[in-house]
């Protein structure tokens, strides 16, 4: 298993309707995310940042990545989300949630 944590911004006055769209999240969304091997996710928010964590069970983490890209509902989601949304200063080319480096685990 791969746990995977991510960053980026959220433009302030987008919070309430981030919250409520993910409060009634597609169905569709969450089957693909099932669907690509994505298990114990969760997004947090604090100070304008969302935090995502989530864990990979699969075998191909780009295969099931490129899956989900290439769904067109999941492509009508982040078209929503993108909007909402404020990549991170340093972030890496062709990034739009920033990986993060996990520094400590413990079971």
């Amino acid at each position: 298993m791969m746990r995977l944590g991510q960053l980026i911004g959220l433009k302030k006055e987008n919070l309430e309707k981030y919250k409520k769209y993910h409060s009634e999240i597609w169905p569709e969304i969450t089957s693909m995310i099932s669907e690509c091997n994505i298990r114990n996710y969760s997004i947090y928010h604090f100070n304008g940042l969302l935090f995502a964590y989530m864990e990979y069970v699969g075998e191909d983490f780009e295969a099931d990545m490129a899956k989900m890209a290439a769904d067109p509902k999941t492509q009508e989601w982040w078209d929503i989300m993108k909007p909402l949304q404020e990549p991170v200063d340093g972030r890496k080319d062709g990034e739009w949630w920033t990986d993060m480096e996990e520094v400590f685990h413990q079971e």
